[in-house]
């Protein structure tokens, strides 16, 4: 039986992909040499499911519900602004930039995650909070360097950064390759305009 990493995800238009890299690099700058895996341009996205592994026999079931959720949704705009960390800043573990949301993203995560629940997925346990995920704080890092992010972060005064129209909700794989992690497009569900875009 073959297996994939994937998850579900809503796409981040290239200027915002490009604007959260500059950020990152900013801060990678300041940071200096602290520890953190930095999320490439192109992987920048808003996750609203990790699934983890999936059989590729159960992909159908998947789409199908994607399909189902999108379908009852209407498109959705998204504002990107500010930086923090979880679970903390001063106890920094994944470095983010965070969002304005209307309440419809929460129910269509929330329907995800019911309906993903249903075929076998384990229920996410936190309460959702929309943000893009930016860097990724090293195991290995010192005090210092904890110290370090929390004062940089601390000090940022990020406002606005751009905003996103969502029309569609994506089932991605994630394939870990030597210059690292490569997320493909599996299966596009748009929401109540528009049509399906497969990729399988």
């Amino acid at each position: 039986m073959s297996v994939i990493r994937a998850f579900i995800a809503i796409n981040l238009p290239p200027d915002l992909q490009e604007r959260l890299a500059q950020l990152s690099s900013t801060l990678d700058k300041e940071m200096g040499d602290v520890p953190i895996r930095w999320v490439a341009t192109e992987n920048m996205h808003l996750t609203l499911k990790f699934l983890g592994d999936v059989s590729l026999n159960n992909l159908d079931v998947l789409t199908n519900i994607l399909t189902r959720e999108a379908a009852v949704r209407e498109p959705m705009v998204i504002s990107l602004g500010g930086v923090g960390a979880f679970p903390k800043v001063r106890r920094p573990r994944i470095i983010w930039a965070g969002m304005e949301a209307p309440p419809e993203l929460a129910l269509l995560q929330r329907g995800i995650d019911k309906q993903t629940a249903r075929v076998g997925y384990a229920r996410e346990q936190r309460p959702f909070s929309p943000h893009i995920t930016m860097g990724r704080v090293s195991r290995n890092a010192l005090p210092d360097h904890v110290r370090i992010i929390g004062d940089v972060l601390s000090e940022q005064k990020i406002g606005f950064l751009g905003v996103a129209h969502i029309r569609e909700v994506h089932l991605f794989r994630s394939d870990l390759q030597s210059g690292g992690v490569v997320y493909r497009r599996l299966f596009s569900a748009p929401f109540a305009e528009g049509s399906i875009s497969r990729e399988l």
